[in-house]
Protein backbone atom coordinates (compact mmCIF):
# COMPACT_ATOMS: atom_id res chain seq x y z
CA UNK A 1 0.00 0.00 0.00
CA UNK A 2 1.56 3.76 -0.79
CA UNK A 3 0.07 6.95 -0.08
CA UNK A 4 -1.59 6.78 -3.58
CA UNK A 5 -3.34 3.87 -2.41
CA UNK A 6 -4.36 4.78 1.28
CA UNK A 7 -7.86 5.39 1.40
CA UNK A 8 -8.62 9.29 0.23
CA UNK A 9 -9.87 9.74 3.71
CA UNK A 10 -7.07 8.84 5.17
CA UNK A 11 -4.90 10.13 3.33
CA UNK A 12 -6.68 13.41 3.84
CA UNK A 13 -5.96 13.28 7.93
CA UNK A 14 -2.77 12.27 7.58
CA UNK A 15 -1.48 14.90 5.14
CA UNK A 16 -3.18 17.21 8.09
CA UNK A 17 -1.16 16.10 11.03
CA UNK A 18 1.91 16.17 8.96
CA UNK A 19 1.33 19.85 8.24
CA UNK A 20 0.21 20.69 11.48
CA UNK A 21 2.81 19.11 12.95
CA UNK A 22 5.62 20.24 11.01
CA UNK A 23 3.97 23.42 10.38
CA UNK A 24 3.82 23.94 14.09
CA UNK A 25 7.77 23.27 14.60
CA UNK A 26 8.34 25.85 12.13
CA UNK A 27 6.39 28.26 13.72
CA UNK A 28 8.16 27.75 17.09
CA UNK A 29 11.43 28.05 15.44
CA UNK A 30 10.31 31.37 13.26
CA UNK A 31 8.82 33.34 16.51
CA UNK A 32 12.12 32.12 18.81
CA UNK A 33 14.33 34.23 16.62
CA UNK A 34 11.87 37.19 16.66
CA UNK A 35 10.51 36.97 19.85
CA UNK A 36 12.58 34.79 21.99
CA UNK A 37 15.87 35.78 21.06
CA UNK A 38 15.49 38.65 19.42
CA UNK A 39 16.53 39.91 15.59
CA UNK A 40 19.64 41.31 17.35
CA UNK A 41 20.73 37.93 19.17
CA UNK A 42 19.90 35.67 16.19
CA UNK A 43 22.29 37.78 13.51
CA UNK A 44 24.74 37.51 15.80
CA UNK A 45 24.29 34.00 16.46
CA UNK A 46 24.15 33.57 12.81
CA UNK A 47 27.76 35.40 12.28
CA UNK A 48 29.10 33.21 14.95
CA UNK A 49 28.28 30.31 13.32
CA UNK A 50 29.78 31.78 9.61
CA UNK A 51 25.95 31.94 8.27
CA UNK A 52 27.03 34.61 5.25
CA UNK A 53 25.28 37.93 5.17
CA UNK A 54 24.03 37.23 9.45
CA UNK A 55 21.83 40.15 9.19
CA UNK A 56 19.93 39.62 5.89
CA UNK A 57 20.25 35.25 6.44
CA UNK A 58 18.55 36.12 10.26
CA UNK A 59 15.59 37.87 8.86
CA UNK A 60 15.12 35.20 5.98
CA UNK A 61 15.76 32.32 8.34
CA UNK A 62 12.60 34.07 10.92
CA UNK A 63 10.76 34.99 8.11
CA UNK A 64 10.74 31.69 5.98
CA UNK A 65 10.02 29.94 9.35
CA UNK A 66 6.72 31.55 10.90
CA UNK A 67 5.38 32.66 7.66
CA UNK A 68 6.25 28.45 6.13
CA UNK A 69 5.10 27.38 9.10
CA UNK A 70 1.76 28.66 9.00
CA UNK A 71 0.99 28.12 5.39
CA UNK A 72 1.83 24.19 5.99
CA UNK A 73 -0.94 24.31 9.57
CA UNK A 74 -3.17 25.99 6.94
CA UNK A 75 -1.89 24.53 3.80
CA UNK A 76 -1.52 27.31 2.22
CA UNK A 77 0.46 27.23 -1.19
CA UNK A 78 2.01 24.09 0.12
CA UNK A 79 4.06 22.94 -2.27
CA UNK A 80 6.10 26.16 -2.18
CA UNK A 81 7.00 26.91 1.22
CA UNK A 82 7.36 23.64 1.86
CA UNK A 83 10.38 23.95 -1.11
CA UNK A 84 11.21 26.78 0.82
CA UNK A 85 11.32 25.43 3.85
CA UNK A 86 13.15 22.47 3.06
CA UNK A 87 15.59 24.74 1.08
CA UNK A 88 16.51 26.77 4.09
CA UNK A 89 16.99 23.51 6.21
CA UNK A 90 19.63 22.40 3.75
CA UNK A 91 21.31 25.56 3.72
CA UNK A 92 21.46 25.36 7.80
CA UNK A 93 22.29 21.13 7.48
CA UNK A 94 25.34 22.40 4.94
CA UNK A 95 26.72 25.53 6.23
CA UNK A 96 26.15 25.36 10.22
CA UNK A 97 25.17 21.43 11.33
CA UNK A 98 27.39 18.99 9.32
CA UNK A 99 30.31 19.41 10.74
CA UNK A 100 29.39 18.76 13.93
CA UNK A 101 27.93 15.01 12.98
CA UNK A 102 24.24 13.80 13.26
CA UNK A 103 23.69 14.02 16.92
CA UNK A 104 21.14 17.46 17.85
CA UNK A 105 22.88 17.18 21.23
CA UNK A 106 26.06 18.51 19.74
CA UNK A 107 24.83 20.68 16.92
CA UNK A 108 23.96 18.08 14.12
CA UNK A 109 22.19 18.08 11.40
CA UNK A 110 19.45 15.46 12.69
CA UNK A 111 16.25 17.87 13.34
CA UNK A 112 17.39 19.91 10.32
CA UNK A 113 17.81 16.92 8.23
CA UNK A 114 14.31 15.58 9.49
CA UNK A 115 12.65 18.91 9.04
CA UNK A 116 14.29 18.96 5.39
CA UNK A 117 12.71 15.00 4.68
CA UNK A 118 9.44 16.22 6.07
CA UNK A 119 8.83 19.52 3.82
CA UNK A 120 10.16 17.70 0.81
CA UNK A 121 7.37 14.77 1.44
CA UNK A 122 5.02 17.36 2.14
CA UNK A 123 6.32 19.39 -1.60
CA UNK A 124 5.78 16.21 -3.34
CA UNK A 125 2.67 14.58 -1.75
CA UNK A 126 0.70 18.23 -1.19
CA UNK A 127 -1.70 19.27 1.24
CA UNK A 128 -4.60 17.52 0.66
CA UNK A 129 -8.17 18.19 0.89
CA UNK A 130 -8.35 19.70 4.26
CA UNK A 131 -6.48 22.55 3.97
CA UNK A 132 -6.65 25.81 2.18
CA UNK A 133 -5.19 24.46 -1.22
CA UNK A 134 -7.17 21.59 -0.68
CA UNK A 135 -10.48 23.98 -0.81
CA UNK A 136 -9.25 26.08 -3.87
CA UNK A 137 -7.80 23.19 -6.23
CA UNK A 138 -11.44 22.59 -7.52
CA UNK A 139 -11.67 26.00 -8.61
CA UNK A 140 -8.51 26.51 -9.42
CA UNK A 141 -8.42 23.00 -11.84
CA UNK A 142 -11.68 24.42 -13.36
CA UNK A 143 -10.53 27.89 -14.13
CA UNK A 144 -7.67 26.45 -15.69
CA UNK A 145 -9.21 23.20 -17.82
CA UNK A 146 -9.87 25.59 -20.90
CA UNK A 147 -6.51 26.78 -20.91
CA UNK A 148 -5.18 22.80 -21.48
CA UNK A 149 -3.91 21.61 -24.63
CA UNK A 150 -3.89 18.08 -25.50
CA UNK A 151 -0.52 16.71 -26.85
CA UNK A 152 -0.06 13.34 -28.84
CA UNK A 153 2.88 11.90 -29.75
CA UNK A 154 3.05 11.25 -34.06
CA UNK A 155 3.62 8.55 -34.57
Amino acid sequence: MTLTTLPRALRDVLLLLARVGLGAVFLAHGLQKFLSYGMAATTESFAAMGVPAPGLSAWVAALVETVGGVALIFGVLTPVFALLLAAEMIGALLIVHLPFGIWVTENGYELVLALAAGALALAAAGAGRLSVDGVLAPRTAAQAEPARESVTAGV
